[in-house]
């Protein structure tokens, strides 16, 4: 049983930057994998970031490649979402999320994770 808090969001305008914290709690293993997914109104839950806890390996989706970075934190139960250049359509809640090991998981859908915070609201003004 995991527990996920996530923390940062607010109000910016565009071309801003916000840092996004995510902790966890209870048990967790190392070779889990930690992400972050975000939903805006009438939209589905789309995936933003990934990071293996073992080796720190990246994923990007697309559309936040060279402005968003994830990382590790100096507790290893804590992992960062770093947001700049923020465009108006990143408005949204973003989630952390971890999952367990899966076989022929790609750790870019939801279905790969199992453990969810609580959300946190973005907004981007222009």
């Amino acid at each position: 049983q995991v527990r996920l808090v996530e923390s940062g969001g607010g109000l910016v305008q565009a071309g801003g930057s916000l840092r996004l914290s995510c902790t966890a709690s209870g048990r967790a293993f190392d070779n889990n994998i930690m992400g972050w997914f975000r939903q805006a109104p009438g939209k589905e839950r789309e995936f933003v970031a990934v990071m293996r806890r073992s080796n720190g390996n990246t994923k990007y989706a697309d559309s936040v490649m060279g402005r968003f970075a994830i990382a590790r934190g100096d507790a290893k139960n804590t992992m960062y979402l770093q947001m700049n250049n923020l465009k108006p359509e990143d408005t949204a809640t973003y989630y952390c999320a971890e999952g367990l090991p899966r076989l022929g998981g790609t750790a870019t859908r939801t279905r790969d994770f199992d453990y969810w915070g609580q959300g946190t609201q973005v907004t981007v003004s222009s």
